[in-house]
């Protein structure tokens, strides 16, 4: 009876608050997400175009990015079509798109990591969220330096084109979205936490130091239990890697700068395996394959790099 108090106690009641607080995070993103919360800040586009060197349909597709991105690539993929924009301008256009991407998918990332983590999860999304702005920022002065001057052109034009979402609408569509999401995140995160729990109870982390030690020198700076986490964050979904950082968090095993040095690191190294599983079957559908492929690998060569400076400045700045 012991046992199984402990069991509960160590194992059961952690996983139970895991659950209820990935839930409610998940539900209350899906709403935020339907609202379109950041189309206002779309009306930035303008200025930035001008900036780049950029076209008015590069604009728009920053704009439209902001609440569909099957919206802003069909944008782009059209105007190429019909030579509206050259290989280059497309290349910009698209890398451009970088923040408004992200900020799509903040809300969810943001509650999901908030509820479960806590403060490390403000950290982790305030330095992808400055990635993403580093990429933007960086293709406006590349653009500025390579792309010749072009005359304004309207691009809040097209913001009229995609009307307000009423209340009643967006929740009835963050509704679906969670009963669609919610039997993935139980597929994931309840083996992973139990796993990571009797790796943790049975000393299969001290193994792993060993192992660690001698073989993996460049990750010699990760503990074997953040280990476990990037090992999640290459082989699962983010969910996965979240519930293992959750579960050494609470046991104590991680430091909160330990965990977000975790989840940087697999977030880097994930980057091929999200770009051929996700990214490259979606441009796909709006590109030919040979030039979905140099957009896809810009994007994520870029979007790997800028992890890895933010990552950096956060390690030395943090010691």
């Amino acid at each position: 009876m012991t046992d199984v108090a402990t069991l509960w106690e160590g194992l059961g009641v952690p996983l139970v608050r895991l659950l209820s607080s990935l839930s409610l995070g998940l539900l209350v993103a899906n709403v935020i997400e339907s609202l379109n919360w950041t189309r206002g800040v779309a009306r930035l586009a303008a200025p930035l175009v001008q900036l780049g060197h950029l076209r008015d349909v590069a604009g728009a597709s920053f704009s439209l990015a902001f609440f569909s991105s099957v919206a802003s690539n069909s944008l782009l993929a059209e105007s190429y079509e019909r030579g509206d924009l050259s290989r280059r301008e497309l290349m910009f256009a698209n890398l451009f798109n970088s923040l408004p991407a992200y900020l799509t998918h903040l809300p969810t990332l943001f509650f999901m990591t908030w509820t479960v983590l806590g403060w490390p999860a403000v950290v982790y999304v305030g330095l992808t969220l400055a990635a993403a702005a580093m990429r933007t920022v960086l293709t406006l002065l590349c653009g500025r330096v390579m792309l010749p001057p072009l005359p304004e052109g309207c691009v809040t034009c097209r913001l009229d084109e995609h009307g307000e979402v009423s209340r009643g609408t967006a929740l009835q569509r963050a509704w679906r979205m969670f009963r669609r999401r919610f039997p993935r995140l139980l597929l994931f995160t309840i083996p992973t936490y139990v796993v990571m729990y009797m790796l943790q109870i049975t000393g299969g982390f001290a193994s792993a130091q060993d192992w660690l030690a001698e073989h993996v020198h460049w990750l010699g700076f990760l503990r074997p239990e953040a280990l476990g986490i990037v090992v999640l964050h290459l082989a699962a979904e983010f969910g996965a890697a979240l519930s293992a950082a959750s579960a050494v968090l609470n046991t104590g095993a991680l430091s909160e700068r330990e965990i977000v040095l975790a989840l940087l690191v697999g977030n880097v190294l994930s980057t091929p395996m999200r770009a051929f599983r996700h990214q490259f079957p979606a441009y796909a559908g709006y590109f030919k394959p040979a030039l979905a492929l140099n957009l896809v690998l810009a994007n994520q060569v870029l979007r790997a790099l800028s992890i890895i400076c933010v990552g950096c400045a956060y390690y030395l700045v943090s010691a």
